[in-house]
């Protein structure tokens, strides 16, 4: 299928130049194209990656993340969005082609789904826009380190998907995925890097709810046994 075989880069219209080297848009050139496209109709993800064409894979993982950090409801859909981002990311953990189920693909996304991501977003794209560039590009083309990031990223995707209703635990892995999304997009290394330390400080929080909820539940039990 089309949809699950995206080329990594897009070639502009009418092809480029004999050995020129295709110029990838910039992220806020792409969210701004998909924002006026599907700003307040219903859509599904298969439209979505026919209109990013050719780095649609690592951007729909930014645009599967955003509600994830964003103070919006996500009533039936956290746990497909979060489905998506795990599958795009294992199958570039194992260096195979994105590839998602057609029953994924299918999936509608409500009326006015993206204006609502781009509008609590609206900082998360500013800083973006700002912040990615060209830099400590090696992090971002050898293809071994790519598929550790991917790793991560899939990591990430597993801890959206656990049903936690608790501060922060859906805001550590969903910045994961968009800093090193991002970084990978843009050839950022620094974007990777701080991805990395985001997936630390995550580790850490999560250590420390785990450590709290021990010594919670053995509170409980001593109370218990008087």
């Amino acid at each position: 299928m089309e949809t699950n075989a995206a080329p990594e880069y897009d070639a502009p219209a009418g092809g480029p130049p004999a050995g020129a080297v295709p110029v990838p848009r910039k992220l806020s050139e792409e969210l701004a194209d998909l924002r006026a496209r599907f700003a307040e109709q219903p859509v599904i993800l298969q439209e979505v990656i026919l209109v990013l064409r050719g780095r649609a894979y690592l951007l729909l993982l930014i645009l599967l993340a955003m509600p994830f950090c964003t103070p919006i409801p996500l009533p039936g859909l956290s746990t497909p969005l979060g489905l998506g981002i795990a599958l795009i990311s294992l199958r570039l953990a194992l260096g195979q082609r994105p590839w998602l189920p057609e029953k994924l693909l299918r999936r509608k996304l409500p009326a006015g789904f993206f204006a609502r991501v781009f509008a609590a977003a609206a900082g998360i794209i500013r800083l973006f826009e700002k912040f990615l560039r060209p830099r400590a590009t090696l992090l971002a083309d050898v293809g071994l380190l790519r598929q550790v990031h991917a790793v991560m990223m899939f990591i990430a995707a597993l801890v959206l998907l656990l049903p936690l209703p608790i501060p922060l635990t859906n805001t550590f892995p969903a910045w994961v995925i968009l800093l090193v999304a991002g970084g990978l997009l843009e050839r950022d290394g620094a974007a990777i890097a701080a991805g990395y330390a985001v997936f630390a400080a995550g580790s850490l929080y999560f250590l420390f709810l785990g450590g709290a909820a021990h010594q919670l539940f053995d509170a409980f039990r001593r109370l218990l046994a008087g």
